[in-house]
C-alpha cells in the first residue's frame, strides 16, 4: 500500500506543471480577469502552457466545456491535441482524455469535454456554449470574426475564461486585446531565450545566427509587437482600413507565382497569392498559399488554388527558372492557363503602383494573411534581404498577380471602358469630355474622332 501510494505520489510530482514550470507560464492570480494574452517567441513553450492549463482546469472542475481553437483544423489536431507538448502529452495517465477525431473532440475521466475548432470556419462556433477556451497562434488567424463568435459563446460558469498563446503580430484584434490590458486582459510576455534550456542546441546555433537583431527576429524571437516600419510601402492601417470579410462577383482572377530558385532549409519561398478584380476596378487578395515547396510541391499547390477560386490564368515570374516554370506546371496540368513575366525592374519600382491602389481604398483583404501583411507592412524602398533574413517572396507574388489584374491593358481595354461608362447613363460627349464654355457653341466632332481623342486621354492618365 505504501508502496503504491509513494508511485502515485512520484507521478504526481513528475506531472505537476506548477513545480516545473518557469513563473511566466503559470496562470497570473487574481479572479478579476477575462483573457489572459501570452505574447511569447518561437519555442517558448507556449503550446505546453495552454495543454497544461486545460488540463487543470478540468482537473479542478473550473472547466467542464472547452474550445480549443487553431488557426486551422490540422494545427487544432496536430498541435494542441496530439503534438509533443499537446493535451494528450501532458495529461497525467490517470486522468487522460479520450480523443475522437471524427468528432473532434476530447473527453476527460470525468465528463468534461473539449472541442476542436478552425479559426477559418467561424460559424462551428456560432452554437456551442463554453465555459473556457484556448486560442492558439492568434495573429494568424486568417477570419478575425472567429474571435467574436468565440466570445459569443463564452457564457457558460460563474467566469468563463479564455487563454490566448500568440507570437505578437501588430493585427487589429491583438492591438484592441492589449489596449484592454488591466480591465480585464492580463498580459503575459516572453521569448525563445526563456526556455534555451529545453531546446536543441542547433536550433539557437542556426536560427539565432540568421535572424538575430533582424526585424523578424526581433519579432518571432523576442516576441516585440513592432509597429509599421517607418518608409515602408504599407500600413497596417490602410490595409485593414479596406479589409473585407467577404468578396463581390468578380470579373477575373489570377493565381500568381514567385518561385524559390532552390530547395531545401536554408530556401526562399515560394510566394504563391490569388487576386480578383471587380468590375468597379477593385482588387481582392484572396489567399496566399506560400511555403517552402520542392518545385513539385508548388505547382499542385498553385493549381489547387487555380481550381479553388475558379481562376482565369496562372501568371509567373520567370527571371531565374525560365521554361522551368511553366514545363513544371505543365507536367501537373498540361492544360492550365499561363502567362509568364519577366521582372525588368527592380522589385520597390514594381511595387510602388500596388501600393498607390491600397492608398486609394481599391485593394482589399478578404480575411487576414499574417505573414503575407507582416513582409507588406516591412517593405521599404531601401529593403535589405541580408539584414531582414527573408526575402520577400509573398510581396513579389502580390505584386504579380496585382499588376497582371489592375495595371497591365488588357486588349480592347479602351472600348470595354466606354461601354461600361456607357451603361453607367454617362452620355458620348461626357466621356470624350467636351463641356461649351459660356456663350460658345457645343464643340462638334464624329463619333468616332470624340472616341479616338478620350482614348488617348485616359492612355495618357487624364480623366
Amino acid at each position: 500500500m505504501t508502496s503504491s501510494f509513494a508511485a502515485k505520489l512520484v507521478d504526481a510530482l513528475e506531472h505537476s506543471w506548477a513545480a516545473i514550470a518557469r513563473p511566466n507560464q503559470l496562470p497570473p492570480p487574481g479572479d478579476w480577469w477575462q483573457i489572459w494574452l501570452l505574447l511569447a517567441g518561437r519555442g517558448f513553450g507556449k503550446t505546453r502552457t495552454l495543454a497544461e492549463w486545460v488540463c487543470e482546469q478540468v482537473l479542478f472542475g473550473l472547466a467542464s466545456r472547452i474550445a480549443l481553437v487553431a488557426a486551422t483544423a490540422a494545427d487544432a489536431r496536430d498541435v494542441l491535441v496530439e503534438g509533443e507538448s499537446g493535451i494528450l502529452a501532458v495529461a497525467p495517465p490517470w486522468f487522460r482524455p479520450i480523443y475522437e477525431p471524427s468528432k473532434r473532440r476530447l473527453t476527460w475521466p470525468n465528463g468534461a469535454i473539449g472541442t476542436t475548432f478552425s479559426a477559418e470556419e467561424p460559424e462551428r462556433l456560432r452554437g456551442p456554449q463554453h465555459d473556457a477556451a484556448v486560442c492558439d497562434e492568434l495573429g494568424s488567424w486568417s477570419r478575425p470574426e472567429t474571435w467574436d463568435m468565440l466570445q459569443f459563446g463564452l457564457r457558460l460558469g460563474r467566469n468563463p475564461r479564455c487563454l490566448v498563446a500568440t507570437t505578437p503580430r501588430p493585427t487589429k484584434l491583438i492591438r484592441e486585446l492589449l489596449a484592454r490590458e488591466g480591465r480585464d486582459v492580463v498580459v503575459t510576455r516572453g521569448s525563445t531565450y526563456d526556455n534555451r534550456p529545453n531546446l536543441a542546441p542547433g536550433f539557437f546555433d542556426r536560427v539565432i545566427r540568421k535572424y538575430e537583431g533582424t526585424r523578424l527576429g526581433r519579432q518571432e524571437l523576442n516576441a516585440e509587437l513592432l509597429e509599421d516600419t517607418p518608409g515602408a510601402l504599407w500600413s497596417h492601417g490602410i490595409i485593414d482600413a479596406a479589409r473585407q470579410a467577404a468578396a463581390p462577383n468578380l470579373a477575373r482572377i489570377v493565381v500568381a507565382i514567385d518561385p524559390a530558385t532552390t530547395s531545401g532549409e536554408d530556401a526562399d519561398e515560394t510566394g504563391i497569392v490569388v487576386v480578383g478584380k471587380d468590375n468597379q476596378g477593385h482588387g481582392y487578395v484572396l489567399a496566399d498559399a506560400s511555403g517552402k515547396y520542392q518545385p513539385i510541391e508548388w505547382a499542385k499547390i498553385a493549381i489547387t488554388a487555380y481550381r479553388t477560386h475558379h481562376a482565369d490564368r496562372i501568371v509567373a515570374e520567370v527571371n531565374n527558372g525560365g521554361e522551368m516554370v511553366e514545363n513544371t506546371l505543365r507536367m501537373v496540368d498540361p492544360n492550365i492557363p499561363f502567362t509568364a513575366v519577366r521582372a525588368s525592374r527592380g522589385k520597390v519600382t514594381r511595387a510602388e503602383p500596388v501600393s498607390a491602389l491600397y492608398e486609394q481604398g481599391r485593394m482589399h483583404h478578404v480575411g487576414t494573411f499574417p505573414q503575407l501583411e507582416d513582409q507588406m507592412t516591412n517593405f521599404t524602398s531601401d529593403f535589405d534581404r541580408q539584414s531582414a533574413g527573408y526575402s520577400p517572396d509573398r510581396v513579389d507574388a502580390l505584386v504579380w498577380a496585382v499588376t497582371d489584374l489592375m495595371l497591365t491593358d488588357m486588349k480592347g481595354w479602351g472600348l470595354f471602358e466606354v461601354m461600361r461608362r456607357r451603361a453607367a447613363g454617362e452620355t458620348l460627349e461626357q466621356i470624350a469630355g467636351i463641356v461649351a464654355r459660356p456663350g460658345e457653341e457645343p464643340k462638334r466632332e464624329s463619333l468616332l474622332d470624340l472616341y479616338k481623342r478620350r482614348m488617348a486621354e485616359i492612355a495618357a492618365g487624364k480623366k
